[in-house]
């Protein structure tokens, strides 16, 4: 078996103990590696029910055949747990060093279970694993943990850690790496605080075993090349992903006010180009030759890492317009670990619900020096209104009660994207029938629909987009690993990394196969899901409830009057529904399950409910 190598690292905090696991080819080929072996583990060793804070809770690391290849952006990992924000299924992808190192030591996964019984640093070098005490870093940031850890062990290792927000279990913090790094905006970085793991090392010698090392080594250094002199021509590394924020801007998609508009006359003063003048330094992923993570000073002097999606919640959604204050916001999220875009989504939320009466305090849109004292609260779990930030915006909205759940804007508990689809149906779509919640990775339509197609349509024409881009984004990138960024923002031919797993792996998979796999995992995502909510209704692939609101629609621009019609985008979901073969609640049906080779797992969830 090549590609793989064919074992997974499980560790026992609890017991301090670890032990190396083989798997099959079997089970290799069915889910290939990444968000796809994450899927089946926790689907498998997870009882519904447990607390995902809880010691029976596993976090999971999990690389795909290309993970650390040297080709086109592989340096990358996928996190993996039950999610404490949604209570289902949740992961996070991020670029890391762990992604070469761990294949290296010799493991396309990492399984951690149980709890330690004091903080702990998890140092892993090939078949050794040493549980180290982590007292002296306990408590700090990401950050100082990072620096810690780099004159402990080098800047050459691979690093996995969380800062407060992981350490106090808020409910959206991450996990990061690296300069500035993060996934697993589902809460992944709480789950690692709730075991008291507070970071991973590793190391690794050996070789990753490959079908054609030369032929591999040769295409991927090649394709490195290629994609770094696209990106010159381009030019799209000088604002990398805020270069959306001016076009968001124009056509009606950005959040500002807690996405009650959809557009801002001082949006110009946080978009790209204004980035880029500031620019002190750009960073990226391993294996990245287009990088994204430009770096400006924020408004206390220090070294901020940007992109759209914390510029647009943190910014723009805040109404703070000053970029050197959205860079603070975005440092303190980053060294506390917390997820900027669901950090910005609670903080408007809360702005929001205070100036319509459903909760008291002292909070307003614009206020940036009020926001960082309350990301700090929210990072510590500190007092009352910490503890309520901390839980995340679903959360919030069932203890304000007076329809406050309305402009909560979250899907399955996951706070939206920085996207406003007041009147964006397909990308709306999208966000609702996103396996985690509205997640941004999921199935970017919004430039397809605004540029190619009728913006009012509701035709099935956009469902079929929507699950096209998630075979894509959240299926094939997801479990091969690699970033989806050459291919979306350069238009690296997706064929190329069909030719990167058949090299590695010696097979002959077309892309008829990758998307036959990522069917069978977002399907793996909804047995998740209904396992632990049975009775979740169609209503839960709807995204927040004031897109459908008239007393929301913008009053001047260009969607001016309008917003999403709650009948046609039922219509929509069941276009949606039944090209994926789903029945009118969103459940896969049997001859779908049986397509999939899903029956057995589907077999077992029914064991909670009504589902077949």
């Amino acid at each position: 078996m090549f590609g793989w190598t064919g074992n997974i690292l499980r560790i026992d905090l609890t017991k301090k103990t670890y032990k190396k696991e083989t798997f099959s080819e079997e089970f290799a080929k069915k889910w290939v590696g990444g968000r796809g072996f994450a899927v089946k583990i926790l689907f498998d060793e997870l009882k519904p029910g447990i607390d995902p804070l809880g010691p029976d809770n596993k976090f999971i690391v999990a690389l795909g055949p290309i993970s650390g290849i040297p080709a086109p952006n592989t340096g990358k990992a996928v996190v993996a747990a039950k999610s404490p924000l949604t209570g289902f299924y949740g992961d996070g992808n991020l670029g890391t060093r762990v992604s070469e190192h761990l294949r290296k030591a010799g493991y396309d996964a990492l399984l951690v279970e149980g709890k330690a019984d004091r903080p702990t640093l998890l140092y892993i070098e090939n078949d050794k694993v040493e549980f180290i005490p982590a007292d002296e870093i306990w408590g700090k940031g990401t950050y100082a943990t990072n620096d810690w850890i780099y004159g402990k062990y080098s800047k050459r290792v691979g690093v996995l850690n969380i800062g407060q927000g992981g350490e106090n279990l808020v409910r959206y913090a991450v996990v990061r790496s690296m300069e500035g790094r993060a996934g697993g905006r589902t809460g992944m970085g709480a789950v690692m605080g709730s075991k008291l793991l507070k970071a991973i090392v590793v190391k690794g010698t050996n070789d990753i075993p490959q079908a054609a090392n030369d032929a591999m080594r040769a295409l991927g250094s090649g394709d490195l090349r290629k994609v770094g002199r696209i990106d010159k021509q381009t030019g799209w590394s000088t604002q990398g992903t805020t270069g959306v924020l001016s076009w968001c801007n124009e056509v009606a998609a950005l959040p500002v006010r807690n996405f009650r508009r959809t557009h801002h006359p001082d949006a110009w003063k946080i978009d790209g180009e204004r980035l880029n003048v500031a620019r002190i330094a750009t960073y990226g992923c391993p294996n990245c030759t287009m990088r994204c993570g430009i770096t400006i000073h924020d408004s206390e002097g220090r070294e901020s890492e940007l992109d759209y999606e914390n510029i647009g919640l943190l910014g723009s959604n805040l109404e703070i317009f000053d970029l050197c204050q959205v860079a603070s916001l975005n440092y303190l999220c980053d060294d506390y670990g917390l997820d900027t875009m669901s950090a910005g989504c609670v903080l408007s939320f809360y702005a929001d619900a205070i100036e319509h009466g459903a909760v008291s305090g002292d909070f307003m849109f614009g206020d940036a020096e009020r926001a960082k004292l309350l990301l700090g609260l929210a990072a510590r779990r500190e007092g009352k209104v910490g503890h309520m930030l901390a839980d995340g915006s679903l959360r919030m909205a069932m203890q304000f009660g007076k329809s406050s759940i309305n402009y909560a804007m979250q899907v399955k508990g996951l706070e939206v994207a920085a996207y406003n689809c007041k009147f964006i149906p397909g990308q709306a779509l999208a966000f609702g029938v996103a396996p985690m919640g509205a997640h941004h990775k999921e199935a970017w339509i919004i430039t397809y629909e605004l540029k190619n197609t009728t913006r009012e349509s509701y035709g099935p024409e956009k469902a079929a987009k929507v699950i096209e881009l998630q075979r894509i984004r959240g299926g094939m990138f997801e479990f091969i690993v690699a970033c989806r960024f050459p291919w979306v923002e350069l238009g690296w031919d997706l064929d190329n990394y069909p030719k990167y797993f058949n090299t590695i792996t010696g097979l002959n998979w077309s892309s008829d196969d990758m998307w036959e796999t990522a069917d069978r995992i977002y399907a793996m995502i909804k047995l998740h899901y209904l396992r632990e909510f049975p009775n979740a209704t169609r209503q839960g692939d709807y995204p927040p409830a004031i897109w459908f609101d008239p007393s929301n629609a913008d009053t001047e621009g260009p969607i001016a009057g309008k917003v999403l019609e709650i009948d046609k985008y039922d219509r929509l979901l069941q276009h949606y529904y039944d090209q994926r073969g789903y029945d009118h609640r969103g459940i896969p049906t049997r001859a779908t399950l049986e397509r999939l080779d899903l029956v057995k797992e589907a077999v077992e969830a029914a064991k909670y409910g009504n589902l077949l």
